[in-house]
């Protein structure tokens, strides 16, 4: 069974890793937005693609990282492949599958690319808010 990605709770993953509650996106996206329209919004697998690009601004994370990223098929992905005995030191000859192997490289690097993005966007967020104090 294929996995779908599950757009609404990427948002979710995104925002709490940033550190934004969803009063504080629900600002950012404008007045037709509250906690509860958030809420909801984390529930849905599919979001429609103006409203990925605005939460896509808000939050300085790129729409692709909405649309793609799966957690659970990178974490199994791994799983297997530690599963398979590639890794372990087990004293016997290690049967080597690559695909598994380079399914989890590349879901590591995604996940390495998008930490990066996280920590630059959260650097951003700091800069405002620095401004924002030093203005007040």
């Amino acid at each position: 069974m294929e996995q779908k990605i599950h757009q609404g709770r990427n948002v979710k993953r995104f925002r709490e890793m940033l550190g934004i509650k969803q009063e504080a996106l629900a600002f950012d996206l404008g007045n037709d937005w509250n906690q509860k329209k958030i809420s909801l919004l984390e529930q849905k697998d599919v979001i429609e693609d103006d409203i990925l690009n605005q939460i896509s601004n808000s939050l300085k994370i790129p729409v692709e990282a909405f649309q793609n990223f799966d957690e659970d098929q990178a974490i199994n992905i791994i799983s297997n492949t530690f599963d398979n005995g590639a890794f372990l030191n087990t004293g016997h000859s290690a049967t080597f599958n690559v695909n598994p192997i380079e399914k989890g490289i590349e879901a590591l690097e995604e996940i390495k690319r998008l930490n990066l993005e996280l920590i630059k966007a959260k650097d951003e967020q700091i800069k405002v808010l620095e401004k924002l104090l030093k203005e007040k």
